[in-house]
């Protein structure tokens, strides 16, 4: 399955990601027009600074997800591998909330349901990823993504 990795050692915290995101989740998809949408569109993504360290934090899609079976509701369900959650079934339990290691899920500040990165399933490439300036930021299977850190590495001078 793809998923989407991290390559901390790249990341500027520029937060282009986070937008991207952002802007994916608005409903016009138009910058000038998102930013005036009440309520605001929520991201399925964080970009926290810690010490000297950025981390983009998103659902790492587990393979057994705490959050599918806390789900009272039923509403995390999977497709292709992914979880994702129907809205319309959401109780705004919190459950999946809490029980997500990782704190990626979050709650719609305007209508309170649970949101999470579900892979942008509609697009070849969600759209964090292709903003990335600095590719800090991979979609593709966890070897693939380790042979490309070992390439960074071999053409850094040391």
């Amino acid at each position: 399955m793809k998923r989407i990795f991290f390559d901390q050692e790249r990341c500027l915290a520029c937060r282009s990601c986070l937008l991207a995101c952002w802007l994916k989740h608005s409903r016009t998809k138009y910058l000038p027009e998102a930013i005036l949408e009440k309520p605001g569109p929520v991201p399925r993504i964080r970009v926290t600074r810690q010490a000297d360290k950025s981390l983009v934090l998103q659902c790492r899609q587990c393979p057994e997800p705490y959050c599918l079976s806390a789900c009272i509701s039923g509403a995390i369900t999977r497709k292709d591998e992914v979880p994702v959650i129907n809205r319309d079934r959401c109780v705004h339990c919190y459950s999946c909330l809490m029980v997500c290691p990782y704190g990626v899920i979050a709650m719609d500040r305007e209508n309170p349901v649970a949101v999470k990165c579900e892979l942008c399933q509609d697009e070849e490439v969600p759209p964090c990823v292709s903003s990335c300036p600095t590719k800090a930021l991979f979609f593709g299977q966890a070897s693939e993504f380790e042979e490309v850190k070992k390439k960074r590495r071999s053409r850094c001078i040391t």
